[in-house]
């Protein structure tokens, strides 16, 4: 893992927050901030720009998770939370907030820099997956305005599906636009007109 991350850490106890900046330091990892209360995170999220957020609460409630998760911008970032104590309904609400790292039984020195790098392998596969998905459902989108592009073409101008294709293939290649713009762009103009 390249050892310019910039790391933000919440650790309440000032001993424990060092012992978390010296394993991340063991790690490889020099740029560490250290909060030892959540109520300025936003601002440090915001001013520092961290790679990876990580987290250590005793016993953290629903809200708190949501809320960390939220300034913390979990979707964005890998964020790990290290707890000591949970239950099933805390273990779904971290999912559902998207952490990429919820380890039970407390912070272990010799713990955080696999855990991080598990963090930071998970956070990355599921962006992808996120971004495949978007770029399928665009893909559709794309798909359908098409069709319906297609079918406002054979309806004005009498032409067969392969024709009307033809005509905005052959239409963006003019332009040198997209397909699915051009579709786009007819389907919008056909709208105003009704």
């Amino acid at each position: 893992m390249a050892s310019s991350l910039k790391i933000v850490v919440i650790e309440p106890d000032p001993s424990r927050a060092k012992e978390i900046a010296d394993a991340l330091k063991d790690g490889g990892w020099g740029d560490v901030v250290i909060l030892s209360e959540p109520s300025s995170l936003s601002t440090v999220i915001s001013q520092n720009e961290p790679d990876i957020v990580l987290i250590d609460l005793a016993n953290p409630d629903r809200d708190t998770l949501e809320h960390l998760s939220l300034v913390t911008d979990a979707r964005s970032r890998p964020v790990a939370m290290f707890v000591d104590h949970s239950d099933e309904t805390l273990s779904k609400a971290a999912i559902a907030a998207g952490l990429s790292a919820y380890v039970v039984d407390g912070l272990q020195k010799d713990r955080i820099k696999p855990v991080l790098e598990t963090a930071i392998a998970r956070f990355q596969m599921m962006s992808q997956m996120a971004s495949e998905l978007n770029a399928a459902k665009q893909a559709l989108e794309d798909r359908k305005t098409l069709d319906r592009a297609k079918g406002l073409l054979m309806r004005a101008r009498g032409l067969s599906e392969e024709e009307a294709y033809t005509l905005i293939r052959r239409t963006a290649m003019d332009q040198n636009r997209k397909v699915a713009d051009v579709a786009h762009a007819l389907v919008t103009a056909a709208d105003l007109l009704k």
